[in-house]
């Protein structure tokens, strides 16, 4: 018997070899999904009977004396002779993957071919094949939630094949007390190899969906990689260039057969094979295509018939259709195209999902994009006289270079220019705001600096937890802080520091700005909020406007008060009465 169970283990080793090189063809990974035609379950039967019958030819021979013959079972052997294999084994991997149809099938062909070779028992293992073929096809129905049987599951389902072999060989053997004496002796190594040797086969199954799962997760990669390559093209303003760079792009980096790019009527590119006849220009007249644009959902063609091209020896038989949203419409689609529906997998399905939904993204990112453009050229139209414009394209542009790098932070910054110029928006229709509106504004301001100056410039910010509801006139802060950036810490390369101060006292508020830098020269410090300096970047008006409209609206306590810093920079400051019942009382709006 140990003998015995060697022999078997060592024809085992050299069928599993055999099936770990079926593990690796695409027609075997297509079982693992459960995608099943007539024709992929007659391939599997065929493919799978023959495996059966190759652990037959592979088997060794029982004499009625309990001898062993370890000649591969090449012809047909004598009466007396008993063949012992592992054609199970495949059998049921056959049932398990593929149901009972391909289980059916392959039993089929390794019975067969086991009722030729002959010798004792020649009709029960002619009829325990195709029956543990179906049977192994039912059970793997009940495991249907289960992509591919567990080993241990496999393990015990493997126990029972070569317990229902030896019953149909007693059952149907009558021929005397010897056959009782072989099954004694083969009936446990056929139980160890052949349920042992199933057990393994799911493993090396097992092995193959991990390897699915991370070709998924490079496909993903490779889609993301794609989506940033594409957004170069999306932003041309011609939908032909647009589709020009995408067809070109999907072709080289996808190695497909070929890739259009169509809008909603017509072709507008076409790389790769067949484009003698696929060309742009071409209307639309595939029906997945049209469906496609009807249902917005991905179509995939795996017969040359649904394509409907009209050129005869058209090398593309399949293809994945892929539709292009924008503001939930369908405005373009995506066709990858195969020469083979079997090249058609799960992760090019995944791919091809993956880049719709970014392709889109993008696109209706771009779109916002370019319709915020125009609101805010309509907004900047209205707010020239407040708004520097040179501020503005440097934020536009910095928001634009991390939509890449930190989407998460250009967010952010949009959210921050978007509350800055709601806020000067208030300009022209109110004379007061309240301080915590002031101050909102100012930290948007920061937020959006610091950024730009990221690593050379510090501003901190300090207020009470809860700011009193005391109004001053809008922005007022923020000059203050544009003007120490601009001017006091022009000459300031590195560790660059601005302070800003909101203190509550006992009658009033004070607020001060405070920088590091050069301070204000001796000559311009008597003078600088009292009247604009002629000469300086924008006419000096800035500190000077500031002081004018606090004292015009709050009264002479809230002038500006400015002074250099003995140890650098300089300091402005300004304080206002608490309660302002005469400023509240002014507000406009």
């Amino acid at each position: 018997m140990r003998d015995l169970t060697i022999i078997l283990f060592e024809r085992l080793g050299l069928l599993l070899v055999v099936a770990f090189v079926m593990t690796r063809t695409p027609g075997f990974k297509s079982l693992l999904y459960r995608e099943y035609s007539v024709k992929m379950s007659l391939l599997h039967a065929v493919v799978f009977g023959f495996f059966g019958v190759a652990s037959t030819v592979t088997g060794i021979i029982i004499t009625d004396d309990t001898s062993i013959i370890r000649t591969f079972v090449l012809l047909p052997v004598e009466d007396n002779q008993l063949i012992v294999s592992s054609s199970l084994v495949a059998i049921v991997i056959a049932g398990l993957l593929g149901g009972p149809i391909v289980g059916f099938g392959a039993g089929l062909i390794a019975g067969s071919h086991l009722m030729f070779v002959g010798g004792i028992g020649w009709l029960a293992n002619g009829l325990v094949n195709p029956l543990t073929g179906w049977l192994a096809g039912m059970t793997a129905r009940f495991f249907s939630n289960e992509r591919v049987i567990s080993p241990l599951k496999a393990l015990f389902i493997g126990v029972f094949p070569p317990v229902l072999q030896m019953q149909l060989l007693l059952i149907l053997y009558t021929g005397g007390d010897g056959l009782v004496t072989i099954v004694d002796q083969i009936g446990l190594p056929l139980v160890l190899s052949n349920s042992i040797a199933i057990a393994i086969f799911t493993a090396m199954i097992g092995i193959v969906l991990k390897e699915q799962e991370n070709e998924a997760a490079l496909a993903t990669k490779q889609a993301l990689t794609i989506a940033e390559e594409a957004l170069p093209y999306l932003k041309k303003d011609s939908n032909q260039e647009v589709a020009n760079g995408l067809a070109n792009l999907l072709y080289e980096r996808l190695k497909l057969a070929a890739v259009s790019v169509t809008n909603q009527l017509e072709v507008l590119a076409h790389i790769g094979l067949g484009d003698k006849h696929h060309q742009a220009g071409d209307r639309i007249t595939i029906p997945l295509a049209l469906e496609t644009i009807h249902t917005k959902k991905i179509q995939v063609a795996y017969l040359k018939s649904d394509l409907h091209c009209q050129h005869e020896n058209c090398p593309l038989e399949a293809a994945i259709i892929i539709p292009i949203t924008e503001a939930n419409d369908v405005t373009g689609l995506i066709t990858f195209y195969f020469r083979k529906a079997q090249h058609i997998s799960p992760v090019e399905l995944m791919m091809a999902e993956g880049l719709g939904q970014f392709i889109s993204n993008q696109l209706n990112v771009l779109t916002t994009e370019k319709l915020q453009d125009h609101i805010r050229d309509a907004e900047l139209r209205n707010l020239q006289a407040q708004i520097n414009p040179h501020f503005l394209f440097n934020t536009l542009q910095l928001i634009a270079s991390l939509f890449r790098e930190d989407p998460k932070n250009a967010r952010h910054l949009t959210l921050q220019l978007a509350s800055y110029m709601r806020f000067n928006l208030r300009l022209v229709s109110k004379s007061l705001v309240e301080l915590e509106k002031e101050y909102e504004h100012v930290e948007a301001y920061t937020s959006i600096i610091q950024e730009r100056f990221r690593g050379r410039l510090q501003i901190v910010m300090n207020k009470p937890e809860k700011l009193p509801r005391i109004l001053l006139p809008p922005s007022t802060i923020q000059p203050l802080v544009e003007n120490a950036i601009q001017h006091g810490l022009k000459d300031v390369t590195d560790k660059g520091k601005v302070e800003i101060k909101i203190e509550t006292q006992a009658e009033d508020i004070s607020i001060s700005v405070r920088d590091n830098g050069c301070g204000f020269p001796k000559h311009i410090l008597p003078i600088v909020s009292h009247k604009p300096l002629v000469g300086t970047p924008n006419g000096g008006t800035g500190i000077y406007n500031v002081n004018q409209r606090l004292v015009r609206l709050i009264g002479e306590s809230a002038r500006l008060q400015i002074c250099n810093i003995s140890s650098g920079g300089s300091e402005v400051k300004f304080t206002l009465p608490v309660p302002n019942e005469f400023v509240e009382k002014q507000v406009i709006g």
